[in-house]
């Protein structure tokens, strides 16, 4: 069986850029959806389109490149991002979100269509690479064995606590929020109004952090949701 075709979403306002990328990417056998609004461009991301790949451009009227990345990873956006922008607007690019690639203009298709295929795989084979044994300060924590131990002390953790926590390092670097916690950890609907979350997330810094009223491992983005940075 042939693999399915990537999903990519394009967003540039120029027409006649917008086309030829759309056009080019078909004929690679991408799925292509194409808008050149920044709001739009959201709203199909936050409806939870299962994109495999978005390029955007820097310069958009109304909500910029880098603020369309920005809102896309506070609601749980991981995909690869590549940012299609002029020399000047990269050298003037905000510190607190970043594409996975930059590209400046003008620019050649095929390198570009390569830079995709590159950050394709490495996404896909991040995913694919087993996490077994982690060791976050002084905690050793063996996912496959599903065992904890602190200086040679087993650690109790539940099977729920072992998810999340495995879930986090997943996505390490990167905000996951309540929604995303839900639907891939407990498999239910994101619309779920609970805090149960945080009562599993506190009882997790207990066992893995040195003060756990001061995280350093398990951050959380208020208003968003939780970040592992170990």
């Amino acid at each position: 069986m042939e693999a399915p075709a990537k999903r990519m979403l394009i967003v540039e306002n120029d027409p006649e850029v917008g086309t030829e990328l759309e056009d080019f990417f078909r004929l690679l056998g991408y799925t292509v959806t194409r808008t050149g609004d920044g709001d739009q461009a959201l709203q199909l991301i936050k409806a939870q389109t299962p994109y495999d790949i978005v390029l955007i451009k820097r310069g958009l009227p109304g909500h910029d490149g880098l603020d369309v990345l920005r809102e896309a990873r506070r609601n749980g956006f991981e995909a690869p991002v590549v940012m299609l922008a002029a020399e000047e607007a990269r050298n003037t690019q905000a510190t607190d979100v970043m594409p996975d690639e930059y590209v400046t203009g003008p620019f050649d298709a095929e390198e570009l269509a390569a830079r995709v295929r590159a950050l394709l795989q490495r996404f896909s084979s991040s995913e694919a690479a087993p996490l077994h044994t982690v060791r976050i300060g002084n905690v050793e924590i063996d996912f496959k064995n599903r065992t904890a131990h602190r200086n040679g002390e087993v650690l109790h953790f539940t099977a729920l606590e072992l998810d999340i926590l495995h879930y986090l390092i997943r996505h390490r670097g990167r905000t996951v929020n309540r929604k995303q916690l839900l639907r891939d950890v407990w498999r239910i609907s994101p619309e779920i109004n609970t805090r149960t979350i945080d009562r599993h997330i506190a009882s997790i810094r207990k066992k893995i952090e040195l003060h756990p009223g001061e995280p350093i491992y398990i951050e959380t983005v208020y208003g968003v949701g939780y970040r592992f940075s170990g």
